[in-house]
């Protein structure tokens, strides 16, 4: 297949998988912003984690919160637990990999605040535990992942919101991923700058 081609390729099933998702996960991002809103305006703060990429996602989301998405705002509360490398390198050799963000959720994370969890294919062992830290502290969980879910899918609970990409492909799970990311932080500002209606 000549380079070109193979390109061209890329937007395609990029695009086509977008519009596969646009209907099934619609109404969950439309509920995870509002999970989102009830937080923020009850003074809580969102917290956000994820490896690799999702780590990116993770400090995408919490920048556009804190600064600004589209729409002149005021910051809202949003942490990115992917950023401190004295405190990811610490715990991770105190302790283990596994608990660099869980340790962060007991320590942070409050009754009333939110996490956003993105693991791709939903079985980081480091994501799944800040999942649990979370639930033990009271807080509802929004997790974003892909393929059938993993191991996040078993830890939601009736609080909570599943966004799950029902594709196979990590670079189209993460396309989406960041689509996702854009809409909520849209949908937080339509809602509490009053544009929803």
């Amino acid at each position: 297949m000549a380079l070109h081609d193979r390109i061209l390729g890329h937007f395609q099933a990029s695009a086509q998988a977008k519009l596969n998702a646009a209907d099934a996960l619609s109404p969950a991002i439309e509920q995870a912003a509002r999970h989102m809103v009830h937080c923020l305006t009850q003074g809580g703060k969102i917290l956000a984690c994820g490896n690799g990429g999702s780590a990116a996602d993770a400090q995408r989301f919490a920048s556009k919160m804190i600064n600004r998405f589209e729409q002149e705002r005021p910051g809202l509360a949003a942490i990115a637990l992917t950023t401190d490398t004295s405190t990811l390198t610490s715990i991770a050799n105190d302790y283990a990999y596994e608990q660099v963000f869980a340790r962060q959720v007991k320590a942070l994370g409050q009754p009333g605040d939110l996490l956003l969890a993105i693991s791709t294919g939903g079985n980081s062992p480091s994501v799944l535990q800040a999942v649990a830290a979370a639930h033990a502290r009271g807080m509802p969980v929004i997790g974003l992942t892909g393929r059938s879910g993993g191991g996040l899918s078993e830890q939601i609970q009736d609080d909570d919101v599943f966004l799950c990409v029902s594709a196979e492909s990590t670079a189209r799970i993460q396309e989406i991923h960041l689509l996702v990311i854009h809409c909520l932080c849209d949908a937080v500002d339509s809602v509490l700058l009053g544009v929803e209606e």
